[in-house]
């Protein structure tokens, strides 16, 4: 390397060092007070305070959607680590299809033909139904809301930063070079400083058009946001909806208890407004029952499992032989019944009155 390049190298070094000094300076001295600083007029304000909330709600928005569809801190650090490394995300089956699987296993267990098993088992499917909708819901805002805004922090607000810190950089350098003008006793000095100023002035012109030009793009980053948004609630309106329909489906297939008040412990005779809906078993085959008389007592066997919801009802095992018979005021579809010392009302449908 020649002495001119040398020098030449030493000099944008130097020059370089002289720039950066300069700004702390300038920097130091307008924290001090004791020098001036260029202000920008307020509508460019107004769009750098608009930018700043934008990137401080944005980033917070994406945190807890985030949140929302992956609530497991530990797998949300791991689905990172697999954007990072452009790997596919581990498809993990859902909470409700966890739960819907061991309703299904537990009522296969305990077997379909009893109206315990029948209930889990179809509680079970309607879980998997959901736990499906729930993964429809969650690819589905993860694309069309939650990724779309971390592009634009990733992207667009992060060339609006570095926009923005070039910008500071060319005040400083303009309000130096002012400083600088002030300062200056000789017109040697004055001129130069004059020359520098202009040149400052000028950068600093052309950094806030291109800052300003960037700034105002988020009207569309905003328009586009609000696309995004409806697309959000949309999703949701559709997983809540099949929610809802599916936990109908269900309630029509397993009936439904309706909870009324309870007779007081000194009247055990129940009324029909009392009395809850059976759980009617699915596939049960049809049965004409014929209902005794209500002084009539007649045996009657056990067609399904029965667990009691309370004291006033009888609990029943498949297959069973019980003494059944009719109370008056009480549901048509209840029959007291006796087995031994214990009595309580029990639903017809899961008996079959013998002759």
């Amino acid at each position: 390397m020649d002495l001119n390049s040398l020098n030449a190298k030493f000099k944008k070094v130097a020059g370089g060092a002289s720039t950066v000094f300069n700004r702390a300076v300038q920097f130091t001295e307008e924290k001090l007070g004791t020098a001036e600083k260029t202000e920008l007029d307020a509508h460019f304000e107004n769009l750098m305070q608009r930018s700043d909330k934008t990137r401080l709600w944005t980033e917070t928005l994406v945190k807890h959607t985030d949140t929302l569809l992956q609530p497991n801190p530990n797998q949300r650090m791991e689905d990172l680590l697999y954007t990072k490394l452009d790997k596919k995300k581990k498809d993990r089956i859902t909470q409700y299809e966890i739960l819907g699987n061991a309703m299904v296993d537990a009522g296969n267990d305990f077997g379909p033909g009893t109206a315990y098993g029948n209930a889990l088992v179809k509680c079970g499917q309607a879980q998997i139904q959901i736990g499906n909708a729930e993964r429809d819901f969650i690819t589905t805002t993860a694309n069309n809301f939650l990724q779309p805004l971390t592009n634009f922090l990733e992207g667009d607000m992060k060339t609006i930063l570095k926009e923005k810190k070039i910008l500071e950089t060319k005040r400083l350098d303009l309000d130096a070079c002012k400083s600088r003008l002030r300062k200056a006793k000789s017109a040697g000095s004055q001129s130069q400083a004059e020359a520098d100023l202009r040149v400052a002035q000028s950068e600093f012109d052309r950094q806030a058009e291109i800052t300003k030009i960037l700034l105002d793009g988020i009207n569309s980053t905003h328009a586009h946001h609000l696309r995004c948004l409806n697309d959000f609630i949309e999703a949701q309106l559709t997983f809540f909806a099949q929610g809802q329909q599916y936990m109908t489906d269900l309630q029509k297939q397993l009936g439904s208890y309706t909870v009324s008040a309870r007779p007081s412990s000194n009247n055990n005779t129940p009324t029909s407004s009392s009395l809850p809906t059976p759980l009617e078993p699915s596939a049960q085959p049809s049965i004409e029952v014929t209902a005794p008389t209500p002084t009539e007592k007649r045996q009657a066997k056990a067609l399904y499992d029965y667990d009691a919801a309370d004291s006033t009802e009888l609990s029943l095992l498949a297959d069973e032989l019980i003494m059944v018979y009719k109370v008056q005021g009480l549901d048509p579809d209840w029959l007291m019944a006796e087995r031994g010392s214990q009595r309580g009302k029990v639903p017809v449908t899961y008996l079959k009155v013998l002759e």
